[in-house]
């Protein structure tokens, strides 16, 4: 017997919306006395920083945001292993790290969890400096590698509800992360070289999951 190919995937939804649509989406996962956990992936430079804490603002204080980049390895760290070079690649986080702090989160046991914060301007991750306090109905994390299903990257999907793609033009994106290291004092040509060698492999990386997500978004407004 000749078994053909099984029925096609529903095609991954696409949304192009302004902020306060966005914002009704997200409020729409609020549930008073139930944690719920939001994600919001996407390649580097896709705004997905600006668009959790855009949301988070206008949810107040039914929600909090943890980034993801909270997880980065300390430079000392990088430059020992060798991949100071490749800073922002998945094995340049503590990808086991963040799946812990994600479980204690939807567990909203504690009074407070102290969750990691990356500071651009020192390029480094900040301990304890994002409180998020028992009975806030939403956390909001953002980060490249939230769909990413290999190693302990695997466990950091199984934690949330639901997962948006934050997906602007390319050229945007890459012209975002240019401007973002030049506003960081970096000369105009590596910033270039950077936004088109590690960060475009990354990019690359990160389209391959995009699949996994419940949602692709592309923000309307200028955030």
């Amino acid at each position: 017997m000749t078994v053909g190919p099984g029925p096609a995937a529903a095609p991954l939804p696409v949304l192009e919306a302004g902020l306060p649509e966005l914002v009704a989406r997200a409020r729409a996962l609020v549930q008073p006395g139930r944690r719920r956990l939001l994600g919001l992936a996407g390649a580097p430079g896709s705004g997905k920083t600006t668009l959790a804490a855009a949301l988070a603002a206008a949810l107040g204080e039914d929600a909090a945001v943890v980034g993801m980049d909270g997880f980065h390895l300390a430079d000392a760290t990088l430059v020992a292993w060798g991949r100071r070079e490749r800073k922002g690649a998945p094995d340049t986080f503590d990808a086991a790290g963040y799946v812990a702090l994600l479980r204690r989160l939807r567990e909203d046991a504690d009074a407070v969890v102290h969750a990691p914060l990356f500071r651009r301007e020192i390029e480094e991750p900040i301990a304890g400096a994002v409180p998020v306090r028992r009975g806030t109905p939403l956390v909001i994390t953002e980060g490249n590698y939230l769909l990413l299903d290999d190693g302990d990257w695997a466990g950091v999907r199984p934690q949330l509800d639901a997962v948006w793609f934050v997906e602007p033009d390319d050229a945007v994106r890459r012209e975002r992360l240019v401007a973002r290291r030049v506003g960081l004092g970096e000369d105009a040509r590596s910033a270039r070289a950077w936004a088109l060698g590690p960060d475009e492999r990354n990019a690359r990386l990160v389209a391959a999951t995009r699949e996994r997500a419940d949602l692709v978004v592309r923000v309307a407004d200028r955030l």
